[in-house]
């Protein structure tokens, strides 16, 4: 059954990577595209959702930077918190998920209500949309956890360590994962923590958790649905890759004019 659209949302947005691939001194998220940090960009998209709240995490060192930087500078509203990262991913998703948890709202000295709904996105995919997550959020009243991503283009290859081609996976079954992930708030929460108390277990098998998807599938017996995303998704990674936003933004903003 449906919950009303009153039910409280929240967001996690990922700012605390370094970027080495970028080549760059600056941490990709706070480079500039069409003069304004990469990270402005999805950030206005879940101001402008249905989703309540926003956790922004970020390395220790730049908390302060993006509290009056980016948070007061473009008067994201629903930011809460700015949270220090952890030394891998899934430990900077724990600490945000954490900052939600029953906590105390600053802003009024009240009990903070946790929310039903946490969506978890790398704040390097700058083509996220309001709508697309407020579809997204819809889909997770449903299904308790869905992942966005677009079917695959390419003909995928499996690789031996020679790098040998090993077979040749169905096209048709495979899909390419984005972020926003998004999940019932207290699945995900509980699925996080028990991946952290298992995490050198995990990491002795060789098991390396990439994405929230993964953890729900590993901690919990939910299946996850895939929502259709898009493939403008796409994430910042290469100096190629921040040429091609800018000239996407060029693109986006002409049709819109």
């Amino acid at each position: 059954m449906h919950k009303e659209d009153t039910a409280k949302s929240a967001a996690i947005v990922l700012a605390a990577g370094t970027g080495k691939r970028m080549q760059s001194d600056v941490a990709k998220q706070f480079l500039e595209v069409d003069g304004k940090p990469v990270i402005y960009y999805a950030l206005k998209a879940f101001e402008d959702s249905k989703v309540t709240d926003v956790i922004l995490v970020t390395g220790e060192d730049d908390i302060d930077y993006c509290s009056k930087q980016i948070v007061q500078k473009y008067g994201f509203s629903k930011v809460r918190a700015v949270v220090a990262g952890g030394a891998e991913r899934y430990h900077s998703v724990a600490r945000g998920l954490e900052s939600l948890a029953g906590v105390t709202d600053p802003a009024d000295g009240k009990d903070w209500q946790d929310p039903e709904f946490v969506m978890i996105h790398d704040g390097a995919r700058l083509f996220v949309t309001p709508a697309l997550i407020n579809d997204l959020l819809e889909k997770t009243k449903v299904h308790q956890a869905c992942v966005t991503g677009t079917p695959v283009k390419d003909t995928i290859k499996v690789v031996d360590d020679q790098g040998f081609s090993v077979s040749t996976p169905n096209r048709s079954s495979l899909w390419a994962v984005q972020t926003p992930q998004s999940f019932s708030y207290p699945l995900i929460l509980s699925a996080y923590r028990r991946l952290i108390a298992q995490e050198e277990e995990l990491l002795a098998k060789g098991i390396v958790v990439t994405d929230d998807a993964m953890v729900a599938e590993l901690m919990t017996d939910t299946k996850v649905q895939i929502v259709r995303g898009s493939y403008l998704n796409t994430k910042l990674t290469t100096p190629e890759d921040l040429l091609l936003a800018e000239r996407m933004l060029e693109i986006v903003s002409s049709t819109v004019d």
